[in-house]
């Protein structure tokens, strides 16, 4: 085998370990409430302090990658990663675990940026597509993993063990990317834009803060309005800076090049809709069917099955085609495989439910393999690192904006559906909480016609949600049709791919 695929092995490696460490907490939360004593909003910062930092450090970590060179700065990021990981693993408190998931935003905020960028400085046009594939495959693979490795590790070791893989597996990346992986970085490194990184990271902290809390806090309370009205204000500030400056951190002209922006738009919406899927069938498995986080994520793997074979069509599809049509294939697909979700109910058959998230993983593997090759092939060379980071922050505010909106939506579905008349006022607060809430006062008051009435709520609030991702990924395939070019109107100035077949 070429010595170039071995390379993308290593990339792959790096980048399994964000997709899986993304949900596999999930699963760990009632564990680690219960013998760290978190509370509930200890528990909401462990999850947020990844997601924060993570959004916060996208940015300056590309541009940093272009000057001092992609190599050391992913083997840095790996091993940041690889040390947070540890230190989770035996946190003692809960605030040393929050403390130690910022730390691993940091080291994810590179893995997310990096491989992406070096692809093109390896692999030729034709093989791009394939490379981005594997990567992108990577990506998502963690995210249904999460749950049934999660779920195994917890039925048979402590709850530290869903941190404690990431060790092993870091140290093989940073082993593989530091042997096999060839320099790369700007020509003439520019001096570092200071300024721009304050006001990004701030900026993206901000806004993705308050998109985060807003589900919990109310759209309209004051921590919201006034953290998203300061990173809105930061963020408008980077963007005239970056303008002035002789040296951004960002070249923001990539903006005007459609394959960018439009390839952009295109994978961040099939992002949304992985993540809309990934946020309403799981709670559905648990909580309404009943089965267990190994149950519920074993049921989850035809969106996996489905995931390697559209992104095996789609690098086919690429090279022949270009990006435009199996981009636009890809998101009707995931329009009809959300649709077809969408009738779905409490008892219907899992063969139904499985025949339906292959079709939307489908879908994702044709979407996001062209819209990142789209991407990947308007950024010049020299900015590869602060380009990928671009579009990676899209795709990150992007997404932590599609989960607080689809969350809200789902309760507020959940809620206005659900009958709790008759149920004393605290079992009825309870019940209105969460689909997981109602079903224990069900259990609680032996009434199987509450654990029926909890159950429909949910299915329908279920149904509003992938109704609405449905609905935008029809409306991002129209788009893509009317303004993603299927190829490059000129191509990009950059090197050759640097020869490793050896």
């Amino acid at each position: 085998m070429a010595r170039r695929w071995w390379v993308l092995g290593a990339l792959i490696l790096s980048v399994i370990l964000v997709g899986l460490d993304s949900t596999i907490l999930n699963v760990a939360l009632p564990t680690l409430a219960a013998d760290l004593g978190a509370s509930t909003a200890q528990l909401q910062w462990i999850v947020d302090a990844f997601v924060l930092v993570l959004a916060g450090l996208l940015l300056p970590a590309g541009a940093l990658a272009d000057r001092v060179g992609r190599r050391p700065v992913l083997v840095g990021g790996i091993v940041v990663f690889t040390l947070g990981s540890l230190a989770a693993a035996y946190s003692g408190t809960a605030t040393w675990l929050i403390v130690a998931r910022a730390v691993m935003g940091a080291g994810a905020a590179v893995i997310l940026t990096v491989p992406l960028a070096v692809l093109p400085s390896i692999f030729d046009a034709d093989e791009r597509p394939k490379a981005i594939a594997g990567v992108t495959v990577a990506l998502g693979l963690g995210l249904p993993l999460g749950p049934i490795v999660g779920g195994w590790l917890l039925a048979h070791v402590w709850w530290g063990a869903v941190f404690l893989i990431n060790v092993p597996l870091g140290v093989l990346a940073a082993i593989g990317v530091t042997v096999l992986l060839p320099p790369s970085r700007e020509s003439s490194p520019a001096p570092v834009d200071v300024p721009g990184a304050v006001l990004s990271t701030l900026g993206l902290v901000g806004v993705v803060y308050a998109v985060v809390e807003a589900p919990s806090r109310g759209w309209t309370s004051a921590p919201v309005l006034v953290s998203g009205t300061v990173g809105l204000a930061l963020l408008a500030g980077f963007v005239a800076w970056e303008r002035r400056t002789a040296a951004p951190m960002v070249d923001l002209a990539l903006l005007r090049r459609p394959r960018f922006t439009w390839g952009t738009v295109a994978a961040t919406t099939a992002m949304f809709a992985m993540l809309g899927l990934l946020f309403v069938v799981p709670l559905y498995l648990q909580s309404v069917r009943g089965f267990d986080p190994l149950g519920t994520g074993l049921r989850l793997l035809p969106v996996i099955l489905g995931l390697v074979v559209g992104a095996k069509v789609a690098e086919r599809l690429t090279v022949r085609l270009g990006a435009r049509i199996p981009v636009v294939t890809g998101l009707l697909v995931i329009a009809a495989g959300l649709g077809w979700g969408a009738t779905l109910e409490v008892g219907t058959a899992y063969g139904v439910l499985a025949g339906w998230l292959a079709l939307t993983g489908a879908g994702l593997g044709l979407t996001i393999t062209p819209a990142m090759d789209a991407v990947l092939g308007e950024i010049p060379e020299e900015h590869r690192g602060s380009g990928t980071a671009l579009t990676m922050a899209l795709r990150q505010v992007g997404g932590a904006l599609g989960v607080a909106v689809l969350g809200s939506l789902a309760s507020a579905a959940y809620t206005g559906r659900l009958d709790v008349s008759g149920l004393p006022a605290e079992a009825a607060g309870a019940a209105q909480d969460s689909v997981a809430g109602g079903m224990a006062v069900a259990r609680a008051l032996g009434s199987p016609a509450l654990a029926a009435e909890v159950g429909g709520a949910y299915v329908h609030a279920m149904t509003v949600v992938l109704l609405t991702t449905a609905g935008l990924a029809l409306a991002g395939a129209v788009l893509a049709a009317l303004r993603l070019p299927a190829r490059g109107a000129a191509p990009v100035p950059e090197r050759e791919p640097v020869t490793i077949a050896a």
